[in-house]
């Protein structure tokens, strides 16, 4: 964006990685919902397109924003006008420094994780996010312990209801053939091994989009599909190396089969789990997906910058930062204007983008000195996704966040087919998710932004026999 807007000015992408991740088969689906594939491609390709931009491959070690510095690890030292920090975020891990526990949130991650799999007979899954939603689903061969804080699967997604409608795909037995996945996969030729040395584990790589774990062999090495046992309201308490655990002298338990107390286990694991309600679990290692803190370590020291609760860096509504020339986008920042009403911050590929290209453009009205309006994306939170092979949209307040007491909800669900659920307030549409192909999205997504007053409708809003469509078009 900024290098079609200055053609004449150098522009600078530093990065700590050999590719940068382009989006690729860019679908507006409505006004509010994209579908987009993340691909990584080589730096060289960004540069033949645009000539005035120039990839700096290496990290950030210093900034200087008294002086418009910029220090990189290789020694050099750039100068800048307006620096906008895109250094995303980077798993929040249960422990740090435990070889067992591995955090995934990227690319690099999620392939130490399918080499570890392959010898696994059972892992800890700790999480309760998207990531881990798709990996418990996605694993095979393996029994999974999935221990989660919340009563419900998915609870940053969707509700307890939402989470019955999408169980039985994980027990199911035989699994469905996926629905094809249409990112290709980059790799760049020769240089997996050497690039992957690069990217060791403390490095930083991008964040997953949307079907990351499409093309990874999710198999560990037993012969069955499923096998996912779920803990509820608990988490890690300790983690406990096998010496330690033979010491502990306590019990820990074996996979817990239907309906049965779990029996304790007779086999030895590398690493043990002390879950918060007190049961003992061995494993092969543990994954950490309990989300992302932001990644500002490498531009705080020695800058005055004014950080969120959430450890962002605080933007205005034109994706200013707190120092002069300097932007921020996507999941380092914390967005600080006075949202919408039914928008609300969420590290996603999909606000990622968006903040991107609107910061470029707040970037360019700035050094124009022309004004700039928010950019209609912030008006409706609005992210399209796959859960279990199916297809799932929030939309607004999904899970009636900040809304307290003052809603209700309304229902409708087809099991194994669909699941809808809109959040009402004083009459109007406030949030909704969908799950399945129910065509509902473009409708709901016009009655949360216009909030029409929908009362009149009553229980008739969600009846299958009413076609809504033709009442709002």
């Amino acid at each position: 964006k900024l290098a079609m807007e200055f053609p004449s000015e150098d522009i600078f992408l530093m990065t700590a990685s050999p590719v940068i991740k382009a989006v690729t088969n860019f679908k507006q689906v409505s006004k509010t919902l994209e579908e987009f594939d993340v691909e990584e491609q080589p730096s060289s390709v960004l540069e033949k397109r645009y000539p005035n931009i120039k990839v700096i491959q290496s990290g950030v070690k210093q900034l200087k924003s008294d002086e418009h510095k910029i220090f990189t690890e290789d020694g050099k030292e750039y100068m800048y006008e307006k620096l906008c920090l895109c250094a995303g975020a980077k798993p929040k891990l249960i422990f740090e420094g435990n070889p067992y526990v591995l955090g995934i949130r990227d690319t690099d991650s999620a392939q130490a994780f399918q080499k570890n799999l392959a010898q696994a007979e059972r892992i800890v899954v700790v999480g309760n996010g998207g990531i881990a939603l798709e990996l418990v689903y996605e694993i095979q061969g393996c029994e999974v312990i999935w221990a989660i804080k919340d009563k419900a699967i998915g609870n940053t997604f969707f509700d307890a209801g939402a989470a019955e409608f999408l169980i039985p795909k994980l027990t199911a037995e035989k699994r469905e053939t996926p629905i094809e996945c249409k990112r290709t996969k980059y790799t760049m030729e020769g240089s997996e091994e050497k690039d992957r040395c690069v990217a060791a584990s403390d490095k930083l790589g991008s964040a997953l989009g949307p079907d990351w774990h499409e093309g990874l062999h999710l198999k560990g090495t037993k012969e069955f599909s499923h096998k996912v046992h779920i803990e509820i309201l608990c988490e890690v308490k300790k983690i406990h190396s096998q010496q330690e655990f033979i010491q502990l002298q306590q019990t820990s338990l074996a996979f817990p089969k239907e309906e049965k107390n779990a029996e304790p286990d007779d086999v030895l694991w590398p690493v043990y789990v002390e879950l918060t309600n007190g049961k003992i679990y061995g494993c092969d290692f543990i994954v950490s997906a309990t989300g992302v803190v932001p990644n500002i370590k490498p531009f705080i020291d020695g800058n005055n910058f004014a950080v969120g609760e959430d450890g962002g860096l605080k933007v205005d509504k034109h994706m200013h930062t707190s120092l002069p020339d300097i932007y921020a986008a996507g999941d380092i920042c914390t967005a600080s204007w006075e949202p919408s009403p039914v928008w609300h911050q969420m590290r996603l590929w999909t606000q990622a983008r968006q903040m991107g290209w609107y910061a470029a453009k707040c970037m360019a009205a700035d050094t124009l000195g022309e004004p700039i309006d928010m950019d209609f994306s912030f008006e409706l939170f609005a992210h399209v996704t796959k859960f279990f092979n199916y297809k799932v949209v929030v939309l607004g307040k999904y899970n009636a966040q900040g809304l307290g007491l003052d809603h209700e909800l309304m229902l409708r669900c087809t099991k194994g087919q669909e699941y809808v659920k809109v959040v009402m307030q004083n009459g109007r549409m406030m949030g909704a998710v969908l799950i399945g192909e129910t065509d509902l999205e473009e409708t709901f997504e016009n009655l949360i932004s216009n909030q029409m007053d929908l009362s009149a409708y009553g229980e008739d809003l969600l009846n299958p026999d009413i076609d809504i469509e033709d009442y709002f078009d």
